[in-house]
């Protein structure tokens, strides 16, 4: 199979792999001969909200693997760890184009604003549409730690109060 690019790169937390993650995923997967993925350390993690129920850096990357694993796909990936904001992105030559959610894609004029003071070329943006909740919003992992939604985007009934 020809792939559009020889190598991209993607990332995120990727905490509670969920349906979003894996249409990303399989975004970069689409697009890439190989794919980096720049997954968060558990530093970064610190100050995002709800950070004390991410899952440990260990399992995010297991879960990684293994949805990589069930593709079929593990070889053509490399997982990499992020303790910045940029990564690799702003010093790898080898990395075309990165694979993003609507929501981040910002910070790929960043990368390559950072990326021309290094004379390297401008990498190329794919953005993701947001996938969406039986409720209309966003899947993200902080509902799904807030306990909203599944992984899935379906609504969790929230128990009622009991004053009986």
């Amino acid at each position: 199979m020809a792939y559009p690019f020889k190598l991209v790169g993607v990332s995120g937390t990727f905490d509670r792999l969920h349906k979003g993650h894996r249409v990303l995923l399989s975004k970069a997967l689409e697009v890439g001969e190989r794919v980096m993925v720049g997954l968060t350390s558990d530093e970064m993690c610190f100050g995002k909200q709800l950070s004390g129920k991410i899952e440990p850096f260990k399992v995010r990357r297991a879960n990684l693997e293994r949805f990589f694993e069930e593709m079929g796909s593990l070889s053509r990936v490399e997982i990499v760890t992020l303790n910045d904001p940029y990564g690799p992105a702003i010093e790898d030559s080898e990395l075309e184009a990165i694979v993003a959610g609507e929501d981040v894609a910002w910070r790929v004029d960043e990368i390559n604003r950072i990326r021309e003071k290094k004379g390297l070329p401008p990498l190329e943006l794919i953005v993701v549409e947001l996938v969406k909740a039986s409720d209309g919003e966003r899947i993200s992992s902080t509902r799904i730690r807030k306990g909203e939604i599944d992984g899935e985007g379906r609504l969790q009934s929230i128990a009622p109060p009991t004053n009986q």
